[in-house]
């Protein structure tokens, strides 16, 4: 029988469970909790909390559908995800209730309530993963709290930004794509054209037949060329890839803080690709179907570079094997001489 296999007569007893030797009887220890308890503890919380912000749950999946904020929907998954790879952590540790957790729950019926007369969309959906920390404080304590934290955190990831913190990062990313992309085309044999804000301007030179052709060209790097889609996907990954990989602390921040420029140098070669395609291609196929492709190339290009600084920070140094040395004193005598 090989050691993966187990007899017909074994039982798998949960953790936290006694068994008696003598009698065979099983019972319950003190810090497990049955599973039917646990399933229909679940249960009505879940069903209250759907009670509760069921209108935001709506008008989160409905955003959901949106193509600026289709990562959403992965987020619940991957923080899933993140509490199904440390249950056996969370089986092994013994929570207790922390009644500090009822006054966060309260702070934030508080918050969302004010948030729903104050008409403040934004905090609706924070109060929301608030309620979540909250509950989990209560029901488990510290020691649940710490293993969860993250992946209730990651949450966050799947909210909309607010429309004025959205448009003030979104247009100092869209204007330097825009610099970046006319410098470089202004190298191109032909081209002569600058950057004014997030329009690019400028005359292409190019020979049609005989005849010397100038035509003018205007290219607008519009709110979906900005970049910020892939930015909130890409350091939500980094976020991802830092907790689930097994790495120094040192090298999860590198990798995190990397994917921040990464993104933003990403979008701006899709930016000069779209300029590109505009001028040697035509107008035409610079949108639609071949704008998104050219996405969906950035973010493979993305996870390249990704890739290529997890290669060399795990290849900075070389771990040395501690060589075990036996060290025999010449003035010790065999065993067998010994009386």
């Amino acid at each position: 029988m090989s050691g993966k296999e187990r007899p017909d007569n074994q039982i798998l007893v949960e953790a936290g469970s006694n068994v008696n030797p003598s009698s065979g009887q099983i019972t319950v220890g003190e810090g497990a909790v049955p599973f039917a308890e646990r399933v229909w503890k679940i249960t009505i919380i879940s069903a209250l909390f759907f009670l509760l912000f069921h209108q935001e749950l709506f008008k989160l999946f409905k955003t959901w559908g949106t193509a600026n904020e289709s990562h959403g929907m992965l987020i619940p998954a991957f923080s899933l995800y993140f509490i199904y790879q440390g249950r056996h952590r969370l089986r092994e540790t013994k929570g207790s209730p922390l009644y500090a957790g009822l006054l966060v729950m309260l702070f934030s019926l508080v918050g969302y309530f004010m948030s729903l007369q104050y008409r403040i969309g934004y905090s609706r959906p924070l109060m929301m993963i608030v309620m979540i920390g909250g509950l989990v404080l209560f029901l488990g304590g510290w020691p649940i709290f710490r293993l969860v934290w993250l992946p209730v955190l990651f949450l966050v990831f799947a909210i909309k930004l607010p429309g004025g913190l959205h448009e003030k990062l979104t247009i100092p990313m869209r204007e330097m794509a825009s610099a970046v992309a006319s410098v470089i085309l202004n190298a191109l044999p032909g081209v002569k054209c600058e950057a004014t804000g997030v329009l690019i301007q400028g005359l292409h030179t190019f020979r049609q037949g005989t005849e010397l052709v100038k035509e003018p060209f205007s290219l607008n790097v519009a709110e979906a060329c900005s970049g910020m889609r892939l930015l909130r996907t890409f350091v939500a990954l980094g976020v991802a890839m830092a907790y689930l990989e097994y790495r120094p602390l040192v090298h999860r921040v590198i990798l995190l803080f990397s994917t921040i420029p990464i993104a933003i140098l990403c979008n701006m070669l899709r930016v000069l690709l779209t300029g590109l395609v505009h001028l040697y291609i035509g107008p035409q196929y610079a949108q639609g179907t071949l704008h998104t492709i050219m996405g969906m190339v950035m973010l493979l290009v993305a996870f390249g570079l990704y890739g290529g600084i997890a290669w060399i920070l795990n290849n900075l140094y070389e771990e040395e094997e501690e060589e075990e040395v036996l060290v025999v004193s010449r003035f010790t005598e065999p065993e067998g001489k010994r009386e």
